[in-house]
Order: structure tokens, then sequence, then C-alpha cells
């Protein structure tokens, strides 16, 4: 790790969640590991984020980033503006004091960017996990589509047409570039590996398979229901721990229902890091049939505990995070999905060389390693001198 030379920038970040929110997932989890990374070089962090039931509306964690949680789901955006102006205009009680006067602003856009170039007085770098054009008519239906749809790909375009973009692959920056972002523009900074939590779960004895996932529409955890159903003549023994939570979950367990799967099917809801460690090193194949990731997170996690992932060609950064035949396999479509499970369920051979693998491509990303290209960025936006040992970071 490169420690800063001279002082330190004030970097905030706007995102709407957090990782202690109920509905926080994978972009929640690399907006904190690299805020927690920058405060280690030497530069403070805070995260704007909406607050949620039982929520403090302001704590300091203990790697020392500064979390204020104002408004909700869909409030977070416009409070985050006037907060922000608060602290320029040194009034109220959300003023310096909360705030401060930040160097530079990460506006993270999930679908909904913040769009903070059109009040912020300091440099902005936009971070976007992936592109939701497939997104918009699961989430919000043929009318919300278009409005969401038009807003990420041609209104946010204009607004960040002088920002520095960030992604988490290839196959984002490649998205962005069909939108009109010059690829110049963008900085791919990929995932670390999250630690798994130490355990010595051995896999189950009968043949198991995992889906880590919030419970949206856009997840398509039918997907990986369906396999279990397609799947259960074969492998008589078979079950399917669903880890995760989310407003779709009612109409996950009717399918279940409806598929007569009852028995072979368990909605662990949230868990532990222990837990989590534990389900990723007793499941023999996770699954992650989801329709867009910028990366795969919850892929590289299961890698790291030496299980390997199915997952879908198409569906953005998971065609990085997994090596295809190698440390797991990507369907084409959802007959495709089922016949990739069913090979690794059938070889144990193929199914234990293809989690070796997984396991060594998955420790290849560490986020002392993203730390470094994120600060370096850091420095470059704010006029700072980029470290010698990063410079190649800032390559496109």
């Amino acid at each position: 790790m490169q420690t800063l030379d001279g002082p330190g920038r004030h970097v905030l970040f706007l995102n709407w969640r957090d990782t202690r929110n109920p509905e926080g997932g994978g972009s929640e989890v690399y907006v904190e590991r690299i805020a927690e990374e920058l405060v280690a070089h030497g530069h403070r962090a805070t995260l704007l984020c909406a607050s949620y039931p039982g929520a403090p509306s302001e704590e300091t964690t203990a790697a020392g980033i500064r979390i204020l949680r104002r408004g909700h789901r869909h409030t977070v955006y416009l409070r985050a503006a006037l907060v922000y102006l608060a602290g320029m205009l040194g009034f109220g009680p959300l003023a310096a004091r909360s705030l401060g006067r930040p160097d530079l602003i990460v506006d993270v856009c999930n679908g909904l960017p913040f769009l903070s170039p059109l009040y912020a007085r300091c440099s902005v770098i936009i971070l976007v996990h992936h592109v939701h054009r497939e997104q918009w008519p699961v989430v919000l239906g043929a009318w919300g589509a278009r409005v969401g749809w038009w807003i990420e790909s041609s209104l946010a375009r204009r607004v960040y047409r002088r920002c520095r973009y960030v992604t988490v692959s290839a196959a984002t920056r490649q998205e962005l570039a069909v939108l009109g972002v010059d690829a110049g523009r963008v900085t791919v900074v990929y995932n670390g590996t999250p630690e798994i939590a130490p355990g010595v779960t051995s896999r189950t004895p009968y043949p198991s398979l995992l889906v880590l996932s919030r419970l949206v529409p856009h997840k398509r955890v039918e997907i990986a229901l369906e396999t279990v159903a397609r799947l259960a003549p074969d492998f008589p023994a078979l079950r399917l721990v669903i880890a995760g939570q989310g407003w779709w979950e009612t109409r996950l367990r009717d399918l279940v229902d409806e598929l007569k799967i009852e028995d072979r099917v368990r909605f662990a809801g949230f868990v532990t890091e222990a837990e989590k460690g534990d389900l990723l090193r007793s499941a023999w194949v996770a699954l992650t049939p989801s329709l867009k990731e910028g990366w795969g997170l919850t892929i590289v996690e299961a890698g790291a505990a030496g299980t390997p992932t199915v997952a879908f060609h198409d569906a953005g950064g998971v065609a990085e995070a997994i090596v295809a035949g190698e440390t797991g396999l990507l369907a084409h479509d959802t007959a495709d999905f089922v016949e990739g499970v069913r090979r690794l369920l059938a070889d144990d051979a193929f199914r234990q060389e293809m989690g070796r693998a997984a396991q060594a491509h998955a420790a290849r990303f560490t986020w002392a390693a993203s730390g470094d290209r994120f600060a370096n960025l850091v420095l470059a936006v704010t006029g700072g001198v980029p470290t010698p040992a990063a410079e190649g970071y800032l390559l496109p």
C-alpha cells in the first residue's frame, strides 16, 4: 500500500445504501471497502446514504468511515444535495460540522445517479457498477423503465460529461462506451475478494446448491428453483439453500410450492459472515442466475471457498469474475444453465478441479490493490501526484 505524501483529501461517497441496510448488497460492500482503503492511505472518507428503520443518523465505523444517513431510498438524492449545500454555506444543523467541505465526491450510480455535478463545487467521480438497460423493465415496468433508462443513458451522460468514471469490469466500460462515454475517461477498479470467515465446514454428503443474493426480481432466483425441480429426478438428495432477504421472497416461496420442491429448498434469510462462510464451504455448486452484475462479488467469494459457480454469459461482469470452463460455467439460456449444474453435480473430479481453479482465481483480486488504484485516481483527479508504483492503474 502506498501511503499519502502531503495532506489527505476528504472524499464524500454518495450511495443510496450502506452495508448495514437490510437491502444492501455488493455495491455497498465495494464502496465501503474502497473507502476503508482510502482512509488507510491517509484520506478522510464520508458516506452519505439513505436511512432505514432503527439506523442511527450518524456513526463512524471501526475503519474510520463516517456515515451520515439522510432521507430514505427515494429522497436520499435530494437530501444529499441539501446536506452538501448546507455544509458549503455553513448554516443549519446539517452544516460544516456534519459534513465539512469535501475535496472530491464519488457519486455512485445504481441506475439513478445523484447528479452531483449540478451543485458540487469540487471534483466528481461517477462510479457505475453496471448499466441497467435490461433491469429497468423488470423493476419498474414499461413506463417507469423508459424514464429510468432516459435518466441513466441520456441525462446522466450529459451531466457527467466532464467527469472521470470508475467501473468494476471491462464489460461495463464497454457498455458505457456504447452510451457515448469515451473509454479514455473510464478507469476499471476491480472488486477485491472478501475474506471468508474461518471455519472447518466440509462439503455436504449430498448434492447441494447455494444462492447468495438479495431477493429481488432481477436476481432471477426463480431459475435456481427451476433448476432444482428439473434435476431432482436425477439427484434425489439434491438440496438448495437461498441466503439473503428482500421483498421478492413471498413470490419465490409461492414458486417453491408450485414446483413441489418444499423439502429441497431452505430460505436462510440474512446470514452472518461466519454462517456465509460455512454455506460457501459446504455447497457443491454456487448459482448466480442474475440478469446483470457489474462484477459478481458472490462468485469470487464462492471461489475463495473452492466452490465453482454457474452464471449467465451475457450478465455483464460475471464473464470476468468467472473464467469460463475453468473456474465456473457460463450459460447462454436456462436450459444450458440447468445442464451446466447437472454436469458439475455429476462429475466429482471436474467439480473439484474447477473449485481449485476458482480459489486461485479469486486470490488474484485484493482490496489492497484496488485501494491503491482508487487512491491514485483520487490524487490525479484532485491535482495531487500519483505514486509511481500505481501509475499504471490509471490506464483505462
